[in-house]
């Protein structure tokens, strides 16, 4: 790789550190409020709607600058929303602030990989960039699960650190020192000497010329199956954080702290997913992965069916010092396949994407228009997941209704792409 790729992963893994330990201190704080339970997934609403609103705007701020530059101006933004949420400002608009600065980061922080390095190597960067954000996302969720831990809080609360007078302030505070880290490794991110036209001014503008570039990725044979799995994914994904929270909650009578290091086993398994995805996947192979969504949306439907009822009690496993339940201990197993399966597959569609968008467009508007169709995805599937809560839907329905979603989706997916290849023959 070449020099500052692994300064821009190393960027990359502290601001996404924070960005998932600071979710979890946020739920936590909106329990301290006594908040209603279905305001917990509206928190992650507010985060995405930024990158739909701001679609339009941030792949042309992310080309008018150089990367590293845009990387740590949006990373303070996210500084911003911590100190607001510090200082008393509701969780959702300070959190809200953070996503602003996150939809501002992304088209950077992924199209300077294209700037950086050759097609052939987008994979492998990918598989770099996926493990390590995986990482910092099982070490985010655990950082922010220990953080707001009765035990932390008790040994560290009296210690009346400014604005820490509860465990998700303390967490917080901490969250806030990490997002500094991050800055500082982004003004170490070497300037690619990629400049591109004069971006477009003006709202109407900029409006016109995104819908151009999403009109012409979604045109594409190649790029519209990648964009679309890509879509389906990280909207399952997002859902999916909500969706193991609550049902390591119900189905295994774990803590909200005990629930968040969970969650991070699936973070794991991702991981290892796209290692190897990145080892054995070419970029002309990559669409020949597409039978692993299927294979996703099946391990979550398995999910609703398993309870801690299941094992009997008496069913502990000796590790290391500590003895942990055999449904907890198989519960994490299970977790991190569906992470592996999940890894193995947004590895190579996203090199694909990239690549795709980089030939057709430009790398900050390619990642823009992929923002777009992600976060609008998050968006309705928050948004459904939200209504089920709010009408009490038990956890193993929403199971079996998301499921259900995403095999329906991918067989729709893989149905367009064999008609793609028909065409393409024909021709």
């Amino acid at each position: 790789m070449k020099r500052g790729f692994y300064t821009i992963i190393a960027a990359q893994f502290f601001s996404s550190l924070a960005d998932n330990a600071l979710l979890i201190a946020a739920i936590a704080l909106l329990a301290e409020q006594h908040a209603p339970p279905w305001m917990t997934p509206v928190l992650k609403l507010f985060f995405v709607l930024s990158y739909v609103v701001l679609a339009a705007f941030v792949g042309a701020f992310a080309d008018a600058f150089p990367k590293g530059r845009v990387m740590f101006g949006t990373n303070l933004i996210k500084v911003v929303g911590c100190l607001a949420m510090l200082a008393g400002t509701p969780p959702l608009i300070s959190y809200g602030i953070v996503g602003l600065g996150a939809a501002a980061y992304s088209p950077a922080k992924y199209g300077i990989l294209t700037e950086l390095l050759p097609p052939d190597r987008l994979v492998a960067a990918n598989g770099w960039m996926e493990g390590t954000t995986v990482l910092s996302i099982v070490l985010g969720t655990v950082c922010g699960g220990i953080l707001i831990s009765p035990h932390i809080m008790h040994h560290l609360l009296h210690r009346a650190l400014p604005f820490a007078d509860h465990a998700s302030r303390l967490a917080i505070l901490f969250i806030t020192a990490i997002y500094a880290i991050a800055a500082l490794f982004n003004l170490r991110i070497p300037d690619t000497g990629v400049r591109y036209p004069p971006q477009q001014h003006g709202p109407i503008r900029l409006v016109q010329d995104f819908a151009n570039c999403f009109t012409v990725l979604w045109k594409d044979r190649i790029g519209q199956i990648s964009l679309a799995v890509t879509t389906l994914l990280w909207g399952a994904a997002q859902t999916l954080q909500f969706i193991v929270l609550q049902w390591a909650q119900h189905s295994l009578g774990l803590s909200l702290s005990q629930a968040s290091v969970l969650q991070a086993f699936v973070a794991i398994g991702v991981a290892i997913g796209a290692v190897v995805a990145a080892a054995k996947i070419p970029l002309r192979r990559a669409l020949n992965t597409l039978p692993v969504g299927l294979a996703i949306g099946g391990s979550i439907l398995l999910m609703a069916f398993f309870s801690r009822d299941l094992f009997p009690l008496a069913w502990v496993l000796r590790i290391g010092h500590f003895n942990v339940p055999a449904y907890i201990a198989i519960a994490c197993v299970f977790l991190a396949f569906i992470g592996a399966l999940s890894g193995f597959f947004v590895v190579p569609m996203n090199a694909v994407l990239q690549h795709r968008g980089h030939v057709l467009l430009s790398a900050g508007h390619s990642i823009a228009v992929q923002n777009f169709n992600e976060n609008l995805s998050i968006l309705v599937t928050l948004c459904l997941y939200t209504v089920l809560v709010w009408f009490h839907v038990s956890i193993t329905t929403i199971i079996v209704i998301f499921s259900s979603f995403v095999i329906g989706v991918m067989m729709l997916i893989m149905r367009q792409h064999r008609a793609n290849r028909l065409h393409d023959e024909a021709l």
